[in-house]
């Protein structure tokens, strides 16, 4: 099995190229960038093909996907800064990625007859409510511009093909790139007090754990829509915020002790810095995994802790 992905300079995209690696498939990665501008970790996406390609780019999607014959595209690639898509300068561009890359991706992937695999999000829902969203809801409601335009891309494979796999996830963190752990351990460095949301509530989700999820479902035909997230519970940004530091302590780092660092529960709308709105309820309902025979993702505590002991610091 040939595997194109994209994307591949970010989190999702290097652990799937990994995890392709590790079960011998081919795989190709592809980025925006010339030539591979991911961490250089030695591992299989450092070495496997790399080849350059716009999204936006109608053509560029067209001659590299058929120069590739691919059986199966991944789609990693997105605009994922929530809060810059907000600015007008940038609407333009977040759509002709999220949506209009996406539209292109999935007609050439028609025209191939192959398989392809949408990462989405539980923005595309309006995060009202405690009940857990459902994978085939279709009560779209999206809060703001990267929920909007991810929606879009949605609907542009769903409406395109039929060998598609939609699989909305949420909370990622993963080895190659910016996330919100990385982000709580560098300010606990300068600040002895952290304020952080406890009205949004969902479920982190770790890369590499995901990646050979999404390997799992190309190797099958059981298409369609799926929410997958780590085991473990739903919790909020602090309890998640906590949890990084205890086990942080647990590894040796003191400074991040509680006596060293405190962690003080907020509402949104007490923190108030976000330009765009996020949902307060992120919780995906994921019991449709094991329904189609697809091994659910470790817990997120035991995630975190393997997370953890990956990363230098």
């Amino acid at each position: 099995m040939k595997v194109l992905v994209t994307g591949v300079a970010g989190q999702l995209g290097h652990d799937v190229m990994n995890e392709l690696a590790k079960r011998g498939y081919e795989g190709v990665g592809s980025d925006i960038k010339e030539t591979y501008s991911g961490i250089q970790d030695g591992t299989a996406v450092v070495s496997m093909p790399y080849v350059q390609m716009d999204i936006t780019d109608e053509d560029s999607v067209r001659k590299v996907l058929t120069d590739a014959a691919p059986d199966v595209v991944v789609h990693c690639a997105a605009w994922t800064a929530v809060d810059l898509a907000e600015d007008e300068d940038k609407k333009e561009i977040v759509h002709a990625v999220n949506a209009t890359g996406t539209k292109n991706i999935a007609e050439v992937c028609k025209e191939l007859d192959c398989k392809m695999v949408y990462l989405s999000t539980d923005y595309v829902f309006d995060g009202q409510g405690t009940e857990a969203w459902q994978p085939d809801c279709k009560d779209y409601k999206p809060l703001n511009v990267y929920g909007e335009t991810k929606l879009a891309g949605e609907l542009a494979v769903s409406e395109t093909l039929s060998k598609y796999f939609i699989v909305r996830i949420a909370w990622v963190f993963g080895k190659n790139g910016k996330n919100f752990i990385k982000t709580m351990l560098n300010i606990a460095k300068t600040h002895d007090k952290i304020t952080v949301v406890n009205d949004q509530i969902g479920t982190p989700t770790y890369t590499f754990d995901l990646a050979r999820l999404l390997v799992d479902m190309i190797e099958t035909d059981k298409y369609g829509y799926y929410h997958a997230t780590n085991e473990g519970g739903y919790i909020s940004w602090y309890d998640f915020t906590k949890e990084i530091f205890r086990q942080a302590v647990e590894l040796g780092h003191e400074e991040y002790s509680e006596d060293k660092v405190n962690v003080i529960p907020v509402t949104t709308q007490e923190y108030g810095a976000s330009k765009a709105a996020r949902p307060f309820n992120s919780r995906l309902d994921k019991s449709k995994l094991p329904e189609n025979g697809f091994t659910p993702l470790p817990t997120w505590q035991d995630a975190l802790n393997r997370y953890l002991k990956e990363i230098e610091f």
